[in-house]
């Protein structure tokens, strides 16, 4: 992407052109992208974008820009070039260290909340949430932030994650319900109980990864994308485990690869808990299962007087 060297680059012109070099590239979202890139370089909001399209931009913001759109045609995603990803209405800052959130993962949140607000959890209850593998600690936030009652634990096996993670939770208002700890899963975790345990684990098999879309394999984490030869090493890690850290009338909630829901919740059950059966609840705005909830193997009647539902074991 050049600029004549007899014209003064412009907003409009600058955009007009950066689109136009990603839609020949073919970008999925090239006038999305260019927008996005533009915004963050000149420091605009996207209405302030619209009101300045004769703004004539210095050399340095030329170069900003050329710079940010070169990483794009690389497949870099945008997200990873402006540093940030909203998130369940929240703007994460994200990093190399860390999993960039996906739209998707929404799923999982909004479940959990409306799981709890279905059996009267929600109403400020001090509730413990545990986050395994917080990685940019999208989805341990979000929760808190919704739940301003609620304390939360997330894990990562990655310290530079963790310091992400902490950035957000100070950005969000949240750091002083919130802790991060290094550990490899539950390893080293205080034997306390939660009353919701949620990951998004690696569920990728190894085999797989070559075939990701270059925005994911080059620039996500391997380490955040790798399930190992099934895809389901993680799951096997930290189901075993969980149980010893579930509240009696405690939710686990696990994100799920496509076709893994049966294999996840089997895991499941041979650890000693319910797998719940599938409703749209945990289902993608695609109808995919996303995820997987289990609780612990309680008599029915008990469950029930200690406010979750009652699932037949």
């Amino acid at each position: 992407m050049t600029v004549p060297h007899d014209a003064p680059a412009t907003v409009d012109g600058t955009l007009r052109r950066t689109v136009a070099t990603f839609r020949e590239a073919g970008l999925e979202t090239p006038g999305l992208d260019a927008r996005l890139l533009l915004e963050a370089a000149l420091g605009l909001d996207s209405v302030s974008l619209l009101r300045e399209p004769g703004r004539v931009l210095t050399v340095a913001d030329v170069a900003t820009i050329q710079e940010m759109a070169a990483r794009r045609l690389r497949r870099e995603p945008v997200s990873r070039i402006v540093g940030r990803r909203w998130f369940y209405g929240l703007e994460f800052e994200i990093d190399p260290a860390t999993l960039d959130p996906r739209p998707e993962t929404e799923t999982l949140v909004e479940g959990v909340l409306t799981r709890l607000r279905e059996h009267g959890l929600a109403d400020g209850r001090p509730l413990r949430l545990l986050d395994l593998g917080t990685g940019s600690g999208a989805i341990l936030i979000a929760l808190l932030v919704a739940l301003p009652a609620a304390t939360g634990l997330g894990t990562d096996i990655s310290p530079a994650a963790l310091a992400v993670a902490r950035r957000n939770a100070s950005r969000h208002g949240v750091v002083n319900r919130a802790e991060f700890g290094n550990a490899d899963w539950l390893a080293g975790v205080d034997r306390i109980k939660f009353d919701v345990v949620v990951s998004n684990p690696p569920y990728i098999a190894t085999g797989e990864l070559p075939a990701l879309e270059a925005e994911v394999a080059r620039y996500d984490p391997r380490a955040a994308l790798d399930g190992g030869t099934d895809g389901l090493a993680a799951y096997r890690a930290l189901i075993s485990a969980v149980p010893a850290f579930l509240a009696p009338t405690g939710l686990l909630v696990l994100e799920v690869g496509a076709g893994q829901d049966q294999q996840v919740s089997r895991l499941c059950e041979d650890a000693g808990l319910v797998a719940e059966p599938t409703t749209p609840l945990w289902k993608d705005l695609s109808g995919h299962v996303r995820c997987v909830a289990a609780t612990p193997r309680l008599d029915p009647n008990a469950k029930k007087s200690l406010g979750i539902g009652a699932q037949s074991s």
